[in-house]
């Protein structure tokens, strides 16, 4: 197959008149800023991942599930590949591998506006070791480039798996925001997972624990415009989650109680801001995003606490979820 196939249908016609049905989980991986979570909802027909605009956040498997009627495509989203500098670091990097070698196919994904560059080559050297399972190139906003720069990049990708030594299942350029090409991203994804029935539910968009979506949404709205003094030293614990007593059952309030732990005492006053006016915003606008994803009112109680150094202590990781 050359770089440039581009198949608007699955080329195999069916042999037999009993469809078979196939289930699998993909990841796609790819670059920060690579286009992962804008395409999983495009898939997905429904906004489930959290879409952040710093790399690195989405620490938990989120998952999204394309419902077909002759496949189940269960996406699994994993942390970002990077270059340990913490027990953290290395911690997601193990995770990755682990989730990379388990999933049944890979999905890369490359920008079509950004030339190769060596952080795509250090995951595409992480896949090429991954020998069993199928590797996609998916070449993500394609709206932004002309045929000619897609071309040049389709024929890249197509060299880079050859340097490397392995082929790729697909090479596939897609539009998520135009829409394009996203349903036959999907038609050659299903070819490429196990036979067999339904793992989730029909209803099921994403098996994501609503405590951690919590913790992770209350964890955005705290770093929002304070990433650069705080990058990665905010982790969230929701301690616990219980209905308020004594409500009507037409007016439910449920009482959420969350932790965000920082690393030293100094930076306890970022977090909080002059008067605890920062900390109080960020309350705000995390309630209301938890209600929208509820679909309840909530009492969101915030509390900040320091834990000394966690990224680098094994027991505090594992505490928090790590």
């Amino acid at each position: 197959m050359g770089p440039m196939s581009v198949r608007s249908q699955s080329s195999e016609p069916s042999e037999s008149s009993e469809a078979v049905h196939r289930a699998g989980f993909a990841c796609f991986v790819g670059r920060p800023n690579a286009g992962k979570s804008t395409l999983t909802n495009a898939l997905v027909g429904t906004k489930v991942a959290i879409t952040a605009n710093q790399p690195q956040t989405t620490r938990h498997t989120v998952r999204g599930i394309v419902h077909r009627p002759d496949a189940q495509l269960i996406l699994v989203d994993t942390p970002g590949l990077h270059k340990p500098r913490t027990l953290l670091g290395e911690r997601l990097n193990d995770i990755v591998r682990t989730t990379w070698a388990e999933v049944d196919v890979i999905g890369f994904c490359l920008p079509a506006n950004e030339k190769l560059g060596p952080g795509d080559r250090f995951i595409a050297k992480e896949l090429a070791s991954i020998k069993k399972t199928p590797k996609i190139a998916i070449v993500t906003k394609t709206d932004l480039v002309d045929s000619k720069t897609l071309a040049e990049q389709l024929i890249a990708i197509d060299q880079l798996g050859k340097e490397l030594g392995f082929e790729w299942a697909e090479i596939v350029p897609v539009s998520a925001v135009a829409d394009t090409q996203v349903s036959l991203l999907a038609d050659l994804l299903v070819p490429l997972l196990p036979e067999g029935p339904a793992l989730y539910p029909e209803g099921d968009l994403t098996d994501e624990p609503e405590q951690v979506m919590i913790a992770e949404l209350i964890r955005e709205a705290a770093l929002e415009g304070v990433r650069d003094e705080l990058p990665h030293s905010i982790a969230v614990v929701v301690e616990e989650m219980l209905p308020r007593e004594d409500r009507p059952a037409d007016k439910p309030l449920l009482d959420i109680h969350a932790f965000v732990y920082i690393e030293r005492p100094s930076q306890k006053g970022i977090i909080i801001g002059p008067k605890g006016k920062r900390l109080k915003e960020v309350g705000i606008k995390s309630r209301k995003q938890i209600e929208a994803l509820l679909g309840t009112p909530v009492y969101l109680d915030l509390h900040v606490k320091v834990a000394k150094d966690w990224q680098r202590d094994p027991r505090q990781l594992r505490k928090l979820g790590f």
